[in-house]
């Protein structure tokens, strides 16, 4: 019985030292905590930490809904301010906002806050749709959430596959995650559907370059580079062809794609850049 209560004791200790020595992580991605509360990063010299919810608005992206400020006592949060509900104070989040920490169930009970918002049924109305889900891929897309993103548009694409926008959106995100064999198909079917579309080209051109499947890419970026007068595009697709030709020490290849890469592009722009470089290093790869 002694024994017990020894273990007991000891064990209760053990908890008491681990919350007050609480030692918050800061590892969460922001795109990967939709309908979830946060904790910011507080500078060095502050005491006190930025909370609140975040949640996608379908129509201008990532949110951050500013609850207030909290600080931890023996490692537990405890609020030192709240906004008021009428001072909604919201924030757009992108690309470059820092990870955050996520609230966990006993965090969420020690600040007595709903699991759900009740104001968040707002921005759920039409979360079954394909538009609503291919419009949260795409503003994932944008901030680098494209795992995410997929979450989302593969079931769009399995209810609606050609509604506008979206078959560019799973293209891209499967590219963004090299996974380029995925990529084709959704765009060659996109292609059959709509064979004018600059952009399906674009990413299927780039999914057979990192495939090394060059003369595809090639044949794939001479049309896309036909469908369209968007300079910016152009440049990107010729740009990429001419890389591919400087990775093969393709020499005349690689002056034929240059040569419209420039003719696309204004001298002091990236792409100027990117082949400034290539030419200047050719002899040392």
């Amino acid at each position: 019985m002694k024994k017990s209560i020894i273990i007991l004791i000891l064990l209760c200790s053990i908890t008491i030292c681990y919350s007050q020595n609480r030692d918050l992580q800061f590892d969460a991605k922001f795109y990967n905590t939709i309908d979830s509360y946060v904790v910011f990063p507080k500078k060095e010299k502050d005491t006190t930490y930025a909370y609140g919810f975040v949640y996608m608005d379908s129509s201008a992206g990532i949110t951050f809904r500013y609850y207030g400020t909290i600080k931890l006592n023996n490692g537990v949060f405890i609020s030192s301010e709240k906004n008021p509900e009428y001072q909604m104070m919201i924030y757009r989040l992108d690309s470059n906002t820092s990870n955050v920490y996520v609230f966990n169930e006993n965090d969420i009970k020690s600040l007595q806050l709903p699991t759900t918002p009740a104001w968040l049924a707002t921005y759920k109305s039409d979360e079954d749709t394909a538009e609503y889900m291919k419009d949260v891929g795409n503003k994932l897309n944008r901030v680098g959430g494209s795992q995410a993103a997929l979450n989302y548009l593969e079931k769009a694409y399995s209810i609606e596959p050609h509604l506008n926008g979206l078959e560019f959106e799973l293209a891209f995100a499967y590219n963004a995650l090299q996974q380029f064999e995925k990529a084709i198909p959704v765009l060659k079917k996109a292609i059959q559907n709509d064979s004018n579309n600059f952009l399906f080209y674009k990413e299927l051109g780039y999914a057979y370059k990192y495939l090394g499947k060059i003369d595809e890419a090639e044949k794939t970026y001479k049309e896309g580079i036909k469908l369209t007068t968007n300079n910016t595009i152009r440049a990107e697709m010729s740009l990429n062809m001419a890389h591919s030709y400087f990775e093969l020490k393709n020499r005349v290849k690689f002056n034929e794609w240059a040569k419209i890469t420039r003719e696309s592009s204004k001298p002091d722009s990236q792409f100027s850049k990117y082949l400034d470089m290539f030419e200047n290093d050719w002899d040392k790869k």
